[in-house]
């Protein structure tokens, strides 16, 4: 799932929107404890949140690791500005440094970081291997990165339609025009181990939701899932990979699987390893 762009070498496919930006929100309070469960870091520490987008998921990173000194970097001066806002309002006390740069050369010296925090960032990267080069260098060795990752082709739902899954295509074909991956969470560990990471080890952090968690259809089903679809309808009309009623009919399918008698099914991977 996006958060905001960390490369000028790729494009955020769903935009800088206040309703962009409020989804995210929404994404990240609803998937806090399937997420950052497990995830803590001492008083004290110098963290690096890469990619921290609109801070959404800072704001829980801050409250699960008291006193820890959090540096968030983003590309998006745009994003950054929405983060420091976010967070002085629901983590007033968190000890957070901003920066806008690039992943793909950070102005920090070998081994500056204890640990790296990177989330829903390396699937909008042309080339995610080069920017885990990068955060590699940071980290100092025995330091700790965290990364997660979804994947798009584990939606599973009922009532199944190929209409549907044909508008969730559309926006993993858009994503990587874009220079991202909409499937990345499967690689991560292949990803990390050929970035000379060690004890790689990667846990499905798996969502699933129907009309006896009422919470998750409204967070997640509709207002994080099907809200990133519908996101992308224009560039999907303006390239021609769809027509306005094939789009329209595929979206009030995926609409059905967060009403009464529907089911939504998704994977994320969290990946955790040391730099040795």
């Amino acid at each position: 799932m996006p958060t905001s762009l960390s490369t000028p070498d790729s494009a955020y496919v769903h935009g800088y929107s206040p309703r962009e930006a409020h989804r995210l929100g929404d994404q990240a309070d609803t998937l806090v404890t399937l997420l950052h469960a497990g995830t803590a870091y001492p008083a004290g520490s110098r963290v690096l949140e890469a990619g921290c987008g609109v801070g959404a998921q800072t704001v829980h990173l801050a409250h699960s690791s008291p006193g820890a000194r959090i540096t968030a970097v983003d590309l998006s001066e745009e994003s950054l500005t929405q983060a420091r806002d976010r967070v002085a309002a629901q983590a007033p006390a968190a000890d957070v440094t901003w920066l806008r740069a690039d992943l793909r050369q950070l102005p920090y010296p070998d081994g500056h970081f204890d640990h790296l925090f990177a989330c829903f960032v390396l699937e909008h990267l042309r080339d995610p291997a080069r920017a885990l080069t990068e955060l590699r260098r940071v980290l100092r060795p025995g330091g700790t990165l965290t990364a997660i990752e979804g994947d798009h082709g584990s939606a599973l739902f009922h009532p199944d339609s190929r209409r549907a899954h044909q508008v969730i295509a559309h926006q993993v074909h858009l994503q990587s025009a874009a220079g991202g991956n909409a499937l990345l969470g499967r690689s991560l560990h292949p990803l990390l181990t050929a970035a000379d990471f060690r004890d790689v080890a990667v846990q499905p952090r798996t969502v699933y939701a129907d009309s006896s968690r009422p919470a998750l259809v409204d967070g997640f089903t509709r207002r994080t899932f099907i809200a990133m679809i519908e996101s992308v309808r224009t560039e999907a009309l303006r390239t021609g990979l769809t027509t306005a009623a094939d789009w329209d009919r595929g979206l009030i399918d995926l609409r059905r699987t967060a009403e009464p008698g529907g089911t939504f099914h998704y994977t994320f991977f969290k990946a955790t390893a040391i730099r040795p």
